[in-house]
């Protein structure tokens, strides 16, 4: 069941560190406008010459692409401070991070210097390239296994309302306006401050406890404290098979990831998922949007609002898939997902060309993209950082969620570096590229990706172990040893009892 405990850990974790990636991922779209012309009004305080229109786009394609630059360097640092500091130390740390970038955001009107604000983005994106891998991580590792994808989907979840929040907060009447923006962008440091005073009162990973800490004490007490009963026996229990799995093999680095035999389909799976959840053109759709509601008629003091109504969509989908993941399973949602996005991505396409010849081809447009948001926010956003921390065992998780993360954010830095041109040259005929990209990913998790509802970590390396053939024989090798080590902790139970 779901504790009060567990509940709150997740909601601080999630709101301190998911929810901050989702706001720095679009607050900066709508008080564009007056941050450029505050980059032109300094360069021309300085210099007494205005500023090159090349010189200016160049400073706002950097001031876009740094965040997801940072969240690539951001995921190079996962693995050895997850290992060293532990899954909340990580976490408490990060948030140094994020408080940084909002007083240097907050203040770089007064201090009229906008390289601090390109700066501040790349260690936002530090940050939230953290953030994405940790979250995910620490809360996988302390859900128990029936409610391992619900709460894994959570800070997705955190991630849509924060897109959400910077939207609303954004609208020109709110802060999105000349006065409004350095406030905008200093906000983010307030949910840092709240993490940072609240989670230190809640226990950290009980895996990380006592597979890598060693003390079973303090795992069992953690445990007591997250499921709300004294019987913690047969998941401690469970978390020493797992311990006892992977005596032979060591900590994990990325390098002894990528050539180990053991671990290959997973870690094709994840590269898999997390490139197809990037490179399916969900920054494509959501950059595209406001064009495609502007040529169905909607006027241009609206489109704010549309684009808010968007995000709203986005977060009650996501909602979804947190009370359905359970019953319907991972499998499930990203084939349904992708399925939706690539049907999307090709109706679109035609709807795009034909909407100067067929008048009410633009309302099929927005009915495609409202389609590709609801696909994408069911699956392919949520569950692929819930099967990386399913698929891999505590000693190859860290180096795992370094792998995952570094694709993903390589990919959205692509997508964002490549859509201008492909948009430019392509057009319309973009989204076809999108379509086959989500098609690939389909056909892959189809045939491959098996499903973990339900399943504990070591029920889904054994599942894993069979499709890596090579392992078979050390997996039944590992089997056979199970049962031993059951009974001698029974033994050493019941002697302990008498």
């Amino acid at each position: 069941k779901m504790t009060l405990p567990l509940a709150l850990v997740a909601l601080i974790s999630a709101f301190g560190s998911s929810f901050q990636y989702g706001y720095n991922v679009s607050v900066i779209n709508s008080p564009a406008p007056y941050m450029q012309n505050f980059y032109n009004r300094t360069y021309l305080g300085r210099t007494g010459v205005p500023m090159d229109r090349g010189f200016q786009t160049l400073l706002w394609s950097l001031t876009v692409s740094m965040f997801p630059l940072g969240g690539l360097f951001g995921s190079l640092l996962v693995w050895p401070m997850v290992n060293r500091c532990g899954r909340k130390g990580t976490l408490l740390i990060n948030n140094l991070f994020s408080m940084a970038a909002a007083v240097l955001m907050g203040t770089s009107e007064l201090a009229k210097t906008f390289e601090v604000i390109i700066l501040s983005r790349v260690v936002m994106g530090i940050f939230a390239g953290l953030a994405s891998n940790v979250v995910p991580m620490f809360l996988g590792e302390m859900s128990p296994k029936n409610l391992r994808g619900a709460i894994g989907v959570v800070p997705q979840l955190f991630i849509t309302i924060g897109i959400l929040a910077a939207q609303i907060l954004g609208l020109h009447s709110i802060l999105g306006n000349a006065e409004g923006w350095p406030v905008l962008l200093g906000l983010t440091g307030i949910p840092s401050l709240i993490q940072l005073l609240t989670l230190p009162f809640f226990p950290e990973s009980p895996r990380y406890l006592l597979i890598q800490k060693g003390s079973e004490e303090r795992a069992r007490r953690a445990l007591q404290r997250l499921r709300g009963w004294e019987d913690v026996d047969d998941e401690i229990q469970e978390m020493y098979q797992e311990d006892q799995s992977e005596k032979e093999e060591g900590q994990f680095s990325v390098l002894s990831l990528f050539t180990f035999r053991g671990l290959r389909w997973q870690l094709i799976s994840i590269i898999v998922m997390m490139a197809g959840q990037q490179l399916s053109g969900v920054n494509g759709v959501f950059y595209y949007a406001d064009r495609i509601f502007e040529s169905a008629g909607v006027h241009s003091s609206s489109i704010q609002y549309v684009t808010v109504s968007i995000g709203a969509i986005n977060v009650v989908m996501t909602l979804l898939a947190v009370f359905i993941v359970e019953s319907l399973g991972r499998r499930i949602l990203l084939l349904a997902g992708f399925v939706l996005c690539s049907a999307s991505c090709a109706i679109l396409t035609l709807a795009l060309n034909l909407q100067t010849s067929v008048s009410w081809m633009s309302y099929l447009s927005i009915v495609c993209v409202i389609a590709y948001i609801i696909g994408h926010a069911i699956g392919p956003s949520p569950i692929p950082a819930v099967m990386i921390t399913e698929m891999f065992l505590q000693s190859s998780r860290p180096a795992a969620f370094m792998v995952g993360g570094s694709v993903h954010w390589l990919s959205n830095f692509t997508v964002g570096l490549v859509f201008l041109y492909m948009e430019a040259g392509l057009g319309p005929y973009s989204f076809l590229i999108f379509c086959a990209i989500c098609v690939a990913t389909t056909l892959y998790i189809f045939f491959v990706v098996p499903e973990t509802k339900n399943k504990t970590f070591m029920e889904i390396n054994r599942i894993m172990a069979k499709r890596n053939k090579v392992e078979v024989q050390e997996s039944k090798e590992l089997k056979d040893s199970y049962p031993l080590s059951r009974q001698e902790e029974k033994k050493s139970l019941s002697s302990s009892e008498m």
